[in-house]
């Protein structure tokens, strides 16, 4: 989630795929989220994000409008999160409002300092009442390890994506590196469980395919979240001259949020959805992915950023000059 192309994305080739601790591989039991305290959890508080992270400069980019609802859709292909998000979510009511509250959230994991860890805390209280029985017969709950972990890091996905998409340059190694650490670390402000972290970047990518492949379904919540999106309108939280984009190309704001969400999905996803997609779609697409790009490095920090990474960027240059001033006095 920076302004910059990853070195690697979720459609290059990918090693033989392997089911990595904790997967919900075929046949293998889908392990139970420990309780707090439980040696599941890293031990000791998750330290806050703040300035010099990358993330700190990527979670707030009003850039990632353009990918929550592919995020979305892998996220709901997953049987048990599809379920309950099918049975017990009011996106189809009220999507924007739901985006709204779910921003909020993310954006105080990210800026909210010790408020973070509080956020993370309050959303396993918030999941823990989340069950039921699918239309197969199955059970899930809202924190089981592996669907928990898996909506927590299809992060890592986005943030490659909307780089591929919508960013201006491409990340270093070093940066790739720094970006997978702090998803593991924002997970542990989460409380996923320490043993559903991949180890390394390779690692990251024979899960999420391995999950591609294995487990995620052609869900029919997925599918009733994309027809969410041909009618709704631009997202509120975007503004100025990125919301003017929202209609380019001639496409309503109903179908460009369709578009966009269908395009950032992964080869494999789309297949596995049968969501048709042609070369010049990819071409209209990147044509938008340009003007973006462009677009961004121009604009004030107030419409480059969602209002709470805004004003927590500000709080902290305002807290740095403040230290400054009192080492010199």
């Amino acid at each position: 989630m920076t302004d910059s192309i990853a070195r690697r994305d979720p459609d290059a080739p990918r090693a033989p795929l392997a089911a990595p601790a904790g997967s919900s591989a075929p046949g293998g039991p889908v392990p139970t989220l420990p309780e707090a305290g439980d040696d599941g959890f890293a031990r000791g508080e998750p330290e806050p994000f703040g300035p010099g992270d990358l993330l700190w400069d990527g979670m707030g980019d009003q850039r990632l409008m353009f990918l929550l609802g592919g995020g979305l859709i892998m996220q709901v292909m997953h049987p048990a999160i599809g379920a309950a998000v099918g049975q017990q979510s009011v996106y189809r009511s009220d999507p924007w409002g739901r985006l709204t509250r779910s921003l909020n959230s993310l954006q105080t994991w990210v800026y909210g300092g010790p408020q973070a860890i509080e956020e993370g805390k309050r959303l396993r209280e918030m999941h823990k009442d989340i069950s039921g029985v699918d239309a197969q017969g199955r059970s899930y709950h809202a924190l089981s390890a592996g669907p928990y972990a898996w909506v927590h890091l299809t992060a890592f996905e986005r943030a490659v994506t909307m780089a591929k998409y919508f960013g201006e340059r491409q990340y270093t190694p070093q940066e790739e590196q720094r970006l997978y650490e702090e998803v593991i670390r924002l997970g542990r402000i989460l409380r996923v469980p320490e043993r559903m972290f991949p180890a390394t970047v390779d690692d990251y990518w024979t899960y999420f395919h391995d999950m591609v492949d294995n487990t995620l379904e052609n869900h029919p919540t997925a599918h009733d979240v994309l027809e969410t999106t041909l009618t709704v309108g631009a997202p509120p939280p975007l503004r100025g001259p990125l919301r003017a984009l929202w209609r380019p190309l001639g496409l309503t704001s109903g179908r460009l949020n369709h578009f966009v969400t269908v395009g950032t999905l992964p080869d494999a996803v789309r297949r596995k959805l049968e969501l048709p997609w042609t070369a010049r779609d990819e071409m209209r697409l990147r044509r938008l992915g340009r003007a973006v790009a462009a677009t961004m490095p121009r604009l004030p920090e107030r419409a480059r950023y969602l209002p709470i990474a805004y004003h927590a960027r500000r709080a902290a240059r305002a807290q740095e000059r403040l230290a400054r001033a009192m080492r010199v006095a």
